[in-house]
């Protein structure tokens, strides 16, 4: 790989500088607990498409995406393209559901649901996986990736850095902050990753023909045989959808920035473009590494595509735009994180039943924040002596999720649903996942863990549905807000901006990848 040049080095500085400049004009408006964790509830549709995008791509989604479509194709952009049919299904059913009620955090709708035991035990879950597993391992992630563009990095010292950076903006300027800088990360990251496109494709003298004769005729498809190791086609349709409902849908730190929406239909479009732009890491994160096995047949290691891509085709200057991008793939994740464990904490757990002053909520969420930023940044070093452990944990998502899936799917659309079997759906759900994640790491359980979160979500329905039925119906009036009625799918305005057309055109887009790479 090449050296990294002194301008490089600059227009990486002048990204940290816009970053800090806006963390602190924002951290001057931010004053009450509703401005730090909701934005004050004034996003519009282009920052929460923007900031959805950003905080979901990190950085080892930049080099994992590359790396794996390297080893086996395209099939892993999957994570990426289902998101936008997850987002549309979102914009239909929840969020008129959460904005309607105008709760704070994830969790509280299933208080009004299904009552505060089910609440807090979701929100203690959510904020145990945010710090330990997301904001440690993406600082963890940022500080070993950079490492590899600049060898004389030491990982603790890194980790410190970046958790830093990340917490002070976000513990000043909150929501807000984070979602304002994801729309420049998330600019950066398109734009740099679009011109590394251009210039892998450029190897190729521009001719898809030839890209395609130099690559392995498995790697462009992106439905695979039952019995591949990577994505199998039945976890295609059964787990993934799932994952992705759980991520988009009820993870605090995504779904926070629909939230703080300024009214339903400009959640309803910033959900939707999200979803639009979540189809593009196909061709500008995807493709290029499964078209880099020609360019650079001999890497042993397939994570090393996109740090050899980017040293070797990019050009003084370009190079280090698109280290700023890989730089706010990191920020945009661990800010995230961040602001939404502090606002679970402040509103599920301190704030209880009551409301706390909106100063002191705002100063709670900047302590809990900072006290956040520095138990990550401890962690995360840790890692490196349990990276297997840390590789299960990402597996384990496939035991979280199908429980949390059930009951807020079921929740949503099943009046007749009760809060004794959402809570006991989540806790024998999650011991019964738990059963199989040992199984499955000791041999005994052979299936790709994305048919076992399709067989834990239908298990998990059913035992939501036997224990409903089995236990006495909830009051009319505590259902008339939160399930979900036909009514709520009505759209605010009409013509080319209704929420349902532009759906469409993003779901037939979808159709149409599908189709062209099956």
């Amino acid at each position: 790989m090449g050296p990294i040049h002194t301008v490089d080095y600059i227009v990486i500085g002048v990204y940290f500088a816009i970053v800090f400049a806006i963390g602190i004009l924002i951290a001057r408006r931010t004053h009450s607990g509703e401005d730090l964790f909701l934005a004050g509830r004034s996003l519009g549709f282009a920052a929460i498409g923007f900031s959805l995008f950003a905080s979901n791509i990190s950085s080892t989604t930049l080099i994992g995406l590359s790396g794996a479509a390297y080893a086996s194709g395209i099939a892993v952009s999957a994570y990426e393209w289902m998101a936008a049919v997850v987002l549309v299904i979102m914009a239909i059913v929840f969020i008129p559901l959460y904005l309607n009620s105008r709760i704070s955090t994830i969790p509280e709708y299933l208080e009004r649901r299904f009552g505060r035991a089910a609440r807090l035990y979701f929100s203690g879950i959510t904020i145990f996986l945010s710090i330990v597993v997301d904001t440690a391992g993406g600082l963890y992630a940022g500080a070993v990736v950079l490492k590899v563009f600049f060898p004389d990095l030491i990982i603790w010292q890194a980790c410190v850095a970046l958790a830093l950076i990340a917490g002070l903006y976000t513990a000043f300027g909150g929501l807000a902050a984070v979602v304002y800088t994801d729309v420049i990360q998330a600019v950066v990251l398109l734009f740099g990753s679009g011109l590394l496109t251009w210039y892998v494709f450029g190897a190729y003298d521009f001719s898809w023909s030839a890209a395609m004769a130099a690559t392995p005729p498995d790697h462009l498809h992106l439905v695979r045989p039952m019995d591949d190791p990577e994505l199998p086609w039945l976890g295609l349709l059964t787990g993934v959808p799932i994952l992705g409902f759980w991520y988009w849908t009820t993870n605090q730190y995504i779904a926070q920035r629909v939230l703080g929406a300024k009214s339903v239909s400009h959640a309803r479009w910033g959900a939707i473009l999200g979803g639009a732009l979540k189809l593009i890491p196909l061709f500008t994160m995807v493709i290029p590494g499964a078209l880099a096995v020609k360019l650079y047949p001999d890497l042993t290691n397939p994570d090393q595509v996109f740090p050899t891509l980017v040293t070797d085709l990019l050009p003084v200057g370009v190079m280090g735009l698109v280290l700023a991008g890989l730089v706010a793939a990191i920020m945009s994740s661990v800010d995230s994180t961040l602001n939404s464990a502090s606002t679970l904490v402040v509103c599920d757990f301190v704030a209880g039943k009551g409301k706390l002053d909106p100063e002191k909520a705002a100063k709670a969420g900047r302590i809990t924040t900072l006290i956040f930023m520095v138990a990550a940044a401890a962690w995360a070093p840790m890692i490196a002596e349990f990276e297997g452990l840390f590789a299960y944990l990402q597996k384990a998502f496939s035991i979280l999720v199908p429980p949390v899936a059930a009951v807020f799917l079921m929740g949503a659309l099943w009046r007749r649903g009760t809060g004794a079997a959402a809570l006991l759906t989540l806790i024998i759900g999650h011991a019964v996942g738990l059963g199989l994640f040992i199984l499955a790491e000791t041999g005994h359980w052979t299936l790709h863990y994305t048919v076992t979160c399709g067989l834990m979500t239908a298990l998990s329905v059913a035992l939501f549905v036997g224990i409903s039925l089995a236990t006495a119906p909830p009051p009319a009036a505590k259902v008339a807000e939160t399930v979900w009625t036909p009514s709520m799918a009505r759209p605010e305005v009409g013509g080319w901006r209704d929420y349902r057309v532009l759906s469409f055109i993003v779901l037939a887009l979808v159709v149409a990848m599908l189709v062209t790479f099956w």
